[in-house]
C-alpha cells in the first residue's frame, strides 16, 4: 500500500474506509504532489511548509466531501488553490497594513528630492570635452529639446545608434564630473 505508484483515489478510498496506512501514504504521496506547486508560487520554503501543513489539514477535516467517483488529484488540487488564495489574500492584505503612505513620505522629504544640481548649461564646459559626435548629440537633445528620432533625422542616423552615443556620452560624462 505505500509504494509509489500507488492509486491516490484506491488509497483514498481505503482511507474513508480506516485503513490507517493508506491515509499515511495517501498524505505522504499528496504533499510530494503539492510541494512543487506551492513552491513555485511563495518565497520561501518556510511558508511551503506551512501552507502544505495547513493543506493537509485542510484535506484531512474536508474528506467526507470525496466522491469516489472522480478524480483526487483536481480535489486536492483544489483545496490547495482555496489555502493558497487565502494565504496570499492575507499576505499581501498584511504588507498593505504596514505599507508606507506615499503621502506622509512626501511631507518628510526636502523640497529639492529630485535636483541633481546640474542643469546643462553648468556643465556645458565638460560636454564640450566629448568626442564631437557625442556633444553635438547631447546638445541637441538638452540644449535644444530635440527628441532621439529627430537627431537621428538631423544627423541622417539610425535613431537607435543616436541612442547608444547618447548613452556611451553619458557614462564619459559622469565619469569627467566625478573627477
Amino acid at each position: 500500500m505505500t509504494g509509489k505508484n500507488d492509486n491516490l483515489e484506491v488509497l483514498m478510498q481505503l482511507a474513508l474506509k480506516g485503513d490507517q496506512r493508506a491515509y499515511a501514504s495517501l498524505l505522504q504521496q499528496t504533499s510530494h504532489l503539492l510541494r512543487p506547486y506551492l513552491a513555485r508560487r511563495l518565497n520561501s520554503a518556510g511558508e511551503v511548509d506551512d501552507l502544505l501543513q495547513e493543506i493537509l489539514i485542510s484535506i484531512h477535516k474536508a474528506r467526507h466531501t470525496y466522491d469516489g467517483n472522480r478524480p483526487y488529484k483536481p480535489w486536492a488540487y483544489a483545496i490547495a488553490k482555496f489555502r493558497l488564495s487565502d494565504f496570499l489574500r492575507a499576505h499581501y492584505a498584511d504588507q498593505l497594513y504596514h505599507a508606507v503612505d506615499f503621502d506622509e513620505l512626501e511631507e518628510m522629504l526636502p523640497e529639492d528630492v529630485t535636483e541633481t544640481g546640474f542643469s546643462y548649461e553648468s556643465i556645458h564646459a565638460e560636454v564640450q570635452k566629448l568626442p564631437e559626435k557625442q556633444a553635438a548629440i547631447l546638445a541637441m537633445m538638452h540644449q535644444d529639446g530635440y527628441t532621439a528620432k529627430e537627431v537621428a533625422a538631423k544627423m541622417e542616423m539610425n535613431e537607435s545608434a543616436v541612442k547608444v552615443a547618447a548613452h556611451r556620452a553619458y557614462k564619459l560624462l559622469r565619469k569627467m564630473l566625478e573627477r
